[in-house]
């Protein structure tokens, strides 16, 4: 009688361990992950090119530097230091993104001239846009999202924000703060 028990108690328990699988495997179905995060659901023009960046593409899964740059700034020295964190974590997947803006009035009045700044006076090598809006109403969805979950819009020319993997926002500095300094150094170590 106890072989008999146990002969119909395990299809049983079975049967109810595959209906609570069936039931877990439905109701990840009900919910579609979106690898992409919002602030990189919009795409941008590429600094002088005709090419698109798809944001998506290129950068959902990666830690990312993004700096809103200017071509007449006192602190467009930065591009070098830039370009420096660039070269020292681009193995380890970050990616910088430069995104100059005429916002504060310190922009150069041609693709040509910012591309001639970037590319040939210091360098740069990771990701460059064309001009955006990066403060206000205006601001390309990437600053809004960044401005909006930093709390921190920017208020000048090389505004940084260190986003980790999943998009979220973990660190903000404003234009003092040297791209390769301790603090910007340790807020990307912390997401790679």
């Amino acid at each position: 009688m106890l072989h008999l028990f146990r002969s119909v108690a395990l299809p049983a328990t079975l049967a109810f361990s595959a209906m609570l699988l069936a039931g877990n495997a439905h109701s990840a179905e009900e919910v579609p992950h979106d690898p992409c995060p919002a602030l990189l659901q919009e795409d941008i023009g590429k600094l002088r090119s005709s090419d698109t960046i798809r944001l998506c593409d290129e950068f959902a899964g990666y830690p990312l530097l993004v700096v809103n740059t200017a071509s007449r700034c006192g602190f467009t020295g930065q591009f070098e230091s830039l370009e420096q964190v660039h070269q020292r974590f681009k193995e380890r997947g970050l990616k910088v993104i430069g995104v100059p803006s005429n916002d504060f009035r310190q922009e150069a009045s041609t693709d040509e001239e910012t591309a001639r700044v970037c590319f040939v006076n210091y360098g740069v090598t990771f990701t460059m846009t064309e001009r955006q809006q990066v403060t206000g109403e205006g601001a390309h969805n990437l600053f809004r999202h960044l401005n909006r979950d930093s709390g921190q819009p920017p208020r000048w020319n090389f505004h940084k924000y260190v986003v980790d993997r999943e998009g979220k926002v973990t660190a903000s500095f404003d234009s003092r703060i040297e791209p390769d300094s301790r603090a910007i150094i340790e807020a990307i170590e912390a997401v790679l």
